[in-house]
This record gives C-alpha cells, structure tokens and sequence, in this order.
C-alpha cells in the first residue's frame, strides 16, 4: 500500500515547542485519514530547528466505497414529505427507491445511496492545506507582502516549502498537489543551512532521510541527543574529566541543532570559588552548555562543552572563543552578585517582606514567616527536632528570596539560602533546613530526613494548605496555581519515608488556636471563623488528604477504596497509622476469612438499608438478648461482642493485623446466622431485633475499617 511523505520546511522552529508540534501534527493527520475511511498501518513525526516531517506508511490506494440505506416517509405520505425525502436522498422520482414493507408500522420508501470512495491522494490533497492553516502553534507569525491581507497564513516562523508525496514503495511517488498561501506543494528540500544549503529532489521517506543525513540534516531528534551524549562524554574522559548530565539541557540543546558537532571550552579557575549550582545555572541558562566534574573530588572543572550546529573550518576555534567571551562575562557578574550578597546577613533582609504581599489575602511574607515559624516550634517536639534550631530555621528560610543570586536564577532558591547561612556560620541543621523545607519538590524528589528540616518543611507546607482552604482557594479539575496537590503529597511523603506520628488535625487545631492577630490576615480570619466552619474546612482538607493518600498508594500497587474505608473512620488523621491499617486490611481481605466476611457484612449492610428505608427509621441500639429466639442469633451476639473487645484492644495498641485476625472470628457466626435465621420474621419484635443485630455487625467492623467503602 502507498506511503505519505510530508514535510513543513520554515525558519527556526523554537525548540520548546518541536515536541508537540511534532506529535501535533501526526495527530491531526493520522486522525483525518482515519475519518476518511482510509486506515493506515503506521504513522512517525520528526523536528528538526528547521522542519516537521511526518511519515505514514500502509495508507490504502483509496477511499472504500460507502452503501447507505436512508429510510424515508410512509407509503401514502402527503407530497411534500415525498419531495423532501427525495431531495435529501438525490433521488429523481420514487422509481429509484424501493418499498419495505412493516406489518406492524406500515410500509415505507427507503433509498439506496451507493457512494464511490476517491482516490486516497485526492483525499489528501483536500486536507491537508486545512491542517496547515489551522495549525495549534502556541504563537504564530505572518511576514512578506501577502501579511495583512485576509486569510493570511499563520505560522510559527516563515514557512518556506511543503514536500508531499504519496505512492508506492515499488513506483514513482506522485506529489499531492496543494496550495497554501502561495506555496506549492512538491518534493524539495534544503539540507543545512550553511554547510548543505542547495535545493535537492526527494521521493519517499526512505530516501529523504539519507539525503538529508548526506546533507547535513539528523532528522531524528532522539538520534541528535544520543550523538550530543556520546560525543560530550567522549571529551570529557578525554581531558579525564566528567560529564554533569542534564537531560532538560539535552532535550533543549537538540532541538537548536541539526547537525551537532560537541566542543569543549574552558574559564577562569577564579570563578571556581562560586557554588558549582550557581556556575551550573549560569553556563546553562546563558548559553546552553554543559558542565563537567572532577571525578577525584566531585567539585566542577573550569570546563565547560558546548554543542555548535556546524563543523567549521578551524576545527571549531572561533566557536568556543565566543562562548568563552560569554560564559567569562556572565560568571563575573555571578561573582559580583554571590560577593556582593554574601554581605548582608539573612536576618537583615527579613525587614524587606513587611513590604512583599504573598496573597491578598493572606497578608505578607513577614506575617507568613512568622506562622511558619509558630507551626514549626510546636512540631519540633512531634518529629524530634530542636526548638530553637527550628525557629531559627524557620525565620530565615525565606530570606535568600531578597538576595541578587536567587533574583536571577530562582530555581536556586533554598540552596542559596544554605549557602549563605553557613557562611554567616548558623547551625548546619538550620542552614540544611533552608534549603530541604522546598522539598520534595516532586514524585522524585528526595525528602528532608533532618528533624529540623522536617518541622520547617512541614510547617510551610501545612500553613500554605491551611490558608488557600481558609480563602476557598482549592484546586479545581486539572487547575492548581497554587501547587496545593503537591504540598498535600509533600507532607504524606515525608510523613511516611520518615516513619512520623502527626496528627493532622491537632496541628492545624493548635495552630488556628489563639492566634495572635499581629500575624496578619489569616488570623483576624481564624479568629472570626465560627466554630462549624473550622470544622467544615478541616473535614474538607482531611478530604483533600485522603485523595492525595489515594495518588500515592495506588502509584504503589495498593488500593483506593480501602484508603475510602479507613479515612471514613472518624478522626482517622494520622497517614502513618492510616497506611498501616489499609496494609493490614488489604492482607486480610486476601484470605478466605476476609473475603467472606466482607461479603456477609455487605449483605447485612444491603439488608438494613432496604428495610430502613422501607419503614423510615434506623435500627441502631443495641438488641435484647431476650428475644434471641436462635441459637445463632445467641452465638452472633457473642461473637461480635468478643471481636469488639478484642479487636478494640488489638488497635488501641496499633497491631492492626491482630485486629483483623479478631475480625476473622466473625465469619463463621456471621456464615451461621444467614444460612439458619430468617432476618425478616411475622414477630415485629423478633423482626427488628434481628436488625439491630445486623447493625452490630456493622458496628463491629468499624473498629478497623468501614466496611461499606471497600468494593468487591
């Protein structure tokens, strides 16, 4: 079957935005042919600086010819029904429909409509200018004369060339005729810019790619990075030295070139003296080169690798001398600004945040700073940290905020802070804290192990929380501004990789409780908050818990409705001993007893609900051992008295899989009672003890989880 060859040939397409452009328009094509009838076998998209190219192979020769049946209006119908009928189905008279005939609803015309498919090229050809021109470029331009006349063509840079052709492997392709905005489809191409630049004849994909690579063009962009890879690698080892990976860099730095050639350049040991972070940052940003390290003391050599898009002449040599120049020139001004902040302690900037709003309305960063570190003094004692060396931390982690470093380079912002606090020779645990109260910052962002660094990143975590729920700020449907999901997975994480006991809802209690107003907006808010929209809003965030607790256990294999069933226990707020009891309660929902308590509990859950519903009312309290008029009812009632007390004690002293094992005494009681009692006796009384019976076993349950969350 014939194979699509397409390419979109411009000015430099920006590098951040060729990945999706690329998936876009497979997407768009593929999508389009497949909506056409014509079912491909196989589809792959490429960007280069300079081009998208999309090949589609196994696309058939053409469309299928379609058969429909359009059933029309009565026999007997009024005329004009006949005459819309006909027109609509493009038939001349009623000879050219046929009758079919219905005992039950009548008998009624129906048109037979046969429509041969076209030929898949013509297809194409209608298409794919409406693909171009609708092209979802994030920004897009227009240039030359025909700019500002209507319809003129978008695109993100000055679209040069179209190729398309389309045939078989075995034959001449055929060019898809096209027109866009001036532009006329074909099957030529441009290599590189500067060292391939002449126009040459392509056929199929196959074809194309090799004369490209002849021309200077990798058009595979997952080649390009493992070419920058290697050949960076290379150079380094060379000069005995490391390459620092950075594969943002790399994804970046390969949609820059078309043909990457790697050079090595070197700077000043001076600038040595800078943190490494901040030499990184500095080389990275300004001229999207790489770093490389001394594999003997780990610390950054004054080397740096840069990627060019050409093989020059001279071996490369002008290229490096003007990076060189560069990367001198901006490394001198991140000594100035890393020296010059290195003068002014982190206390001494925190005056500066009187002035900084965080949140309208939320007050400043000077009322947050100071929340931050009220929280964090009365976690400390919880996460065994140092009270003074927390309040400390937390009073100035926010200061590298104001400092020339993180002022241009925010991504340095905490570690800059850990710098310069021990330069002004704080504690190494407050000076840790700075920068690791960010963390994690993300699935695979390692979490703070330090006490103090746990009180502080705990505490900046759970005021940021606490606030946004306090102004009805929560995230909604994919929209989260305020990164609110990735603190809430931020707490549980460092709860759980560190083992902590944390009641959620004491700490946010004691910390909403008596407030001092002088700490901004969110207390004069505390403070007016009645006391039952406290509570709302802390069931809310527990909620808000509960679903995060949710996103991570199931990234771990465990299940979500068992975190539904032991949340719903009331003042579950303690994520250690949550996932510990969902642990236990997934072990013993494996075994044979679990399986088949779960499922005698739903029955008599599923009974009580239809029978409440019925009479209107709850058959709760407990029943009358007098009216047990069975043997089984009698030996239930003291099975689940004895899995009460025992499973009670089993959780007061948090062995939760004792616990289940105390439940498993239910089953055979519980199998007992459904096969041998009638819950629905002629004696009222009998009748409704037995339900108040069945609620005790619900009841029973509920010392390790709810029951009726979990699914079958």
């Amino acid at each position: 079957m014939p194979d699509l060859l397409l390419e979109l040939f411009s000015e430099e397409i920006p590098a951040r935005m060729q990945g999706k452009a690329a998936d876009d328009l497979k997407r768009l094509v593929t999508d389009k042919l497949v909506a056409e009838g014509l079912v491909y076998e196989g589809a792959k998209a490429f960007a280069t600086p300079r081009r998208l190219t999309l090949t589609v192979h196994g696309i058939p020769a053409r469309q299928p010819d379609l058969k429909d049946e359009r059933k029309g209006p009565k026999v007997g119908a009024p005329e004009a029904a006949v005459q819309g009928f006909l027109k609509a189905a493009g038939l001349a008279s009623l000879d050219e429909a046929k009758i079919q005939k219905d005992p039950k609803k009548g008998d009624f015309y129906v048109a037979l409509i046969e429509k041969p498919g076209k030929p898949a090229i013509d297809v194409i050809a209608e298409f794919l200018p409406v693909i171009v021109r609708t092209f979802p470029w994030p920004k897009s331009m227009r240039w030359g004369e025909r700019s500002r006349k209507p319809g003129a063509l978008q695109w993100v840079r000055p679209l040069h060339s179209i190729i398309a052709t389309f045939g078989m492997e075995t034959e001449e392709p055929d060019v898809v005729h096209f027109n866009v905005d001036g532009i006329e489809a074909g099957q030529t191409t441009r290599g590189h810019r500067f060292m391939a630049p002449a126009e040459f004849s392509v056929r199929r994909f196959e074809d194309y790619e090799a004369k490209l690579f002849a021309a200077k063009v990798v058009l595979d962009s997952a080649r390009r990075k493992d070419i920058i890879l290697a050949d960076a690698k290379t150079l380094a080892q060379a000069q005995n030295y490391e390459l620092v990976e950075d594969q943002g860099l790399l994804d970046e730095v390969s949609g820059l070139v078309e043909w990457p050639v790697a050079l090595m350049g070197s700077f000043d040991k001076d600038f040595l003296s800078i943190p490494d972070e901040v030499i990184r940052a500095t080389i990275r940003a300004n001229q999207k080169c790489f770093v490389v390290a001394d594999p003997s003391t780990g610390k950054l050599a004054n080397k740096f690798i840069l990627t060019a898009n050409i093989e020059a002449s001279d071996g490369g040599a002008a290229i490096t001398a003007g990076n060189e120049r560069v990367i001198r020139a901006r490394l001198s001004d991140a000594k100035f600004f890393y020296e010059t902040d290195l003068k002014t302690k982190l206390e001494d900037r925190l005056p500066k945040f009187d002035q900084i709003v965080f949140h309208e309305k939320l007050g400043t960063q000077a009322e947050r700073i100071e929340r931050i570190e009220r929280l964090a003094a009365e976690i400390a004692p919880l996460v065994g940290a140092d009270v003074e060396k927390t309040k400390r931390a937390a009073k100035l982690c926010k200061a590298d905020l104001l400092t020339e470093v993180v002022g241009e380079f925010p991504e340095l912002q905490g570690l800059m802070g850990k710098y310069y606090a021990l330069a002004q020779g704080e504690d190494a645990s407050v000076a840790a804290a700075c920068e690791e109260h960010y963390k994690p910052q993300g699935p695979n962002d390692r979490v703070p192990t330090d006490p103090v660094s746990i009180a502080v990143a705990l505490a900046d975590k759970l005021d940021t929380l606490v606030g946004f729920w306090a102004i009805d700020e929560k995230p909604t449907g994919s929209k989260d501004p305020y990164a609110l999901r990735r603190a809430a997975l931020g707490v549980i994480r460092i709860v759980l990789e560190n083992g902590l006991r944390l009641p959620l809802l004491k700490v946010v209690d004691d910390n909403r409780r008596d407030m001092p107003m002088e700490f901004g907006l969110l207390a004069h808010l505390f403070n007016s908050m009645r006391d039952e929209t406290w509570s709302g809003l802390k069931t809310a965030l527990l909620a808000f818990f509960a679903d995060r607790l949710k996103v991570q256990l199931r990234d771990q294999g465990a299940r979500h409705d068992l975190v539904d069933a032991v949340f719903a226990l009331e003042g579950q707020d303690d994520i250690l001993m949550i996932v510990r009891r969902v642990e236990a309660l997934a072990a013993f929902l494996a075994t044979d007893d679990g399986k088949n308590l779960l499922a005698g509990t739903k029955r008599a859950a599923n009974i009580l609900r239809i029978e409440e519903k019925k009479d209107g009312r709850a058959y709760d309290g407990a029943p009358a051992a007098s009216l047990y008029a069975q043997d089984e009812e009698k030996a239930l009632a003291a099975a689940i008295a004895r899995a009460k007390a025992d499973a009670g004690a089993a959780v007061a002293k948090e062995d939760f899989a004792a616990a289940m094992t105390e439940m498993a005494g239910l089953r055979p009681a519980v199998d007992a009672f459904f096969d041998k009692v009638t819950v629905n006796a002629d004696d009222k009384a009998v009748r409704e003890n037995r339900l108040k019976l069945l609620n005790e076993i619900r009841a029973a349950t509920r010392a390790v989880a709810d029951f009726s969350k979990i699914q079958d």
